[in-house]
């Protein structure tokens, strides 16, 4: 099969297609019947460096539909393999998804840009190589709340309709996700050489990755060594903000772990509701390996095995390697603490980590044992302070909580004025009726609504997108152009989730219908 090629708007290097066809194997899209577009990311287009006009991003169209290649891009599938729900499988791969290739933006990033879901691949195994829609639809809006979020991840560039279905347990209308990273490397893409003693393969991803992703670990004495604790400590900061606002990925697979400390794979991924360590969203994890509250230790597991795969090159003994592993694990809790509470103290307004974390701790007991919502118990901490009243914080006991009563109140109350005095030690005034407190108390407050998000992809809300998505194609005519309104507002109000004005909407309410707050995802594939 080949494939018409198009002028490209990109200028595409491809320094992994190079590493040779045990790193990467090349593949072609395969065609699709008649694409059109769901959704196109200007913005991030921009940052990429081109100025994608009406007719530039037209003319795109059929290399995103897998219907044309780009030139200068060499379309490979990644080899991987992977612990997936602790299980090692020796080859995964990119089943559905085809790299194009990489360019440099003009901040001098280099990026991947990748297709999902355009067709089988030589480690597609027994699967279509396909996507649905609303696993697409899913992907585009977590993943670009993700990055307005401020939390590292993955983008998406483009959605395009393929006009043709796929099969899941009933024909589903098909789609392809443009996708970019700084790399799509993974855990298990170690784990895949390491795994078959490949000693020498390991070495030269090891060295591709430090010299694409952590530069610094070159000039380490023992640069092995550098490049693991750099990759743990990327990945750390990773979780802890998704612990901070609440997300679980939902397959923390070691394929699914970027080693450029990205969010990659949203899969059957999902923001809290109500606050519960045991939350977890996704139909596959009946046990809950990868619940919300087990994402720390889970990541530790994770790095573990990342540790395994460079023991060869971090010391020519074993045993020596061994023992350094085992020590920079040893202080993985402690480290994770540190990132993870330091997040948290900004959350409610204070300055020492060490004074926050049990504060914390108890507030977080709290909204479990009352089922408050864990991003609205948060956000409303500070009209406590703007209003100088509880009762912000006290109403979610009517409005969202599933179990509050009134004579729980007492104890919320009691938690509100040991935060405050808190706050008061560190010389913030919480008095909101004193002369000259308001504009202390909102410089307090804007600190804090600055990592308190006011909007989130409540559950819900995606699933209507998706319903929605899913009819327009279903009922799509020639004569009807496709039209997603709930779409459009979800992904509109998504860019500026910590705007006061998400407040009083629709779209940033928790789910009031038990179906909803029951709610279950699955991996699309």
């Amino acid at each position: 099969m080949s494939l018409p090629q198009i002028t490209s708007p990109f200028t595409f290097q491809n320094t992994y297609a190079a590493l040779g066809e045990s790193f990467a194997v090349p593949t072609l899209p395969t065609p699709v019947a008649a694409p059109h577009w769901l959704a196109f990311n200007a913005p991030l287009s921009a940052e990429l460096g081109v100025n994608m006009t009406v007719a530039v991003q037209e003319a795109l169209l059929p290399a995103l539909a897998g219907n044309a290649l780009l030139a200068g891009s060499t379309p490979v599938a990644q080899a991987y393999a992977g612990h997936q729900f602790g299980h090692f499988n020796p080859q995964l791969g990119d089943g559905r998804a085809i790299l194009l290739g990489e360019i440099i933006t003009p901040q001098g990033l280099r990026k991947d840009i990748q297709l999902k879901g355009a067709g089988m691949t030589p480690f597609s195994r027994s699967g279509d190589g396909r996507a649905a829609l609303g696993p697409v639809v899913r992907e585009y809006l977590l993943s670009e709340a993700m990055h307005a979020l401020g939390i590292k991840t993955t983008r998406a560039l483009a959605a395009v309709v393929t006009g043709q279905p796929v099969y899941r347990e009933t024909p589903l209308p098909g789609a392809i996700l443009t996708r970019v990273a700084s790399s799509h490397i993974r855990i298990g893409t170690f784990e895949y050489f390491a795994r078959r003693g490949e000693i020498t393969q390991v070495k030269r991803l090891s060295d591709h990755v430090i010299a694409r992703h952590y530069r610094e670990c070159a000039k380490a004495q023992a640069p092995y060594k550098a490049l693991f604790e750099a990759v743990m400590a990327a990945q750390i900061d990773l979780v802890a903000r998704w612990m901070q606002v609440g997300f679980i990925h939902g397959v923390m697979n070691t394929d699914n772990m970027s080693i450029a400390g990205e969010t990659i794979d949203y899969g059957p991924c999902a923001f809290m509701d109500s606050y519960d360590p045991a939350t977890q969203y996704s139909a596959i994890d009946v046990r809950g390996r990868y619940a919300f509250g087990h994402q720390k230790s889970i990541l530790q597991w994770n790095l573990a095995r990342f540790a395994e795969c460079l023991l060869r090159l971090i010391d020519e003994d074993v045993d020596v390697s061994v023992a350094y592993a085992e020590q920079a694990l040893a202080g993985f809790s402690e480290q994770f603490d540190a990132v993870y509470f330091g997040l948290m103290a900004k959350k409610i307004g204070l300055q020492s980590r060490a004074v926050a974390e049990p504060i914390v701790i108890a507030l977080l007991a709290l909204l479990e044992t009352l089922h408050i919502d864990y991003t609205l118990a948060f956000r409303q901490l500070g009209q406590v302070l703007l209003m100088g009243t509880n009762e912000p914080f006290l109403q979610l006991l009517n409005d969202h909580s599933q179990t509050g009563q009134p004579e729980q109140q007492q104890e919320v109350i009691a938690w509100l004025e040991r935060w405050k005095s808190a706050l008061a030690e560190q010389g913030d005034s919480v008095d909101a009726s004193a002369d000259g407190n308001t504009a202390a108390n909102a410089a307090l407050v804007q600190g804090m609504q600055q990592v308190n998000p006011a909007i989130i992809p409540r559950n819900h809300q995606v699933e209507a997108v998706i319903t929605e998505a899913v009819a327009v194609q279903q009922n799509m005519t020639a004569s009807t152009p496709a039209c997603y309104p709930k779409f459009e507002a979800l992904r509109h109000a998504l860019q500026t989730p910590y705007d006061s004005v998400h407040e009083s909407s629709d779209l940033a309410q928790p789910p009031t219908r038990a179906e909803q707050r029951s709610y279950k995802t699955f991996c699309g594939t």
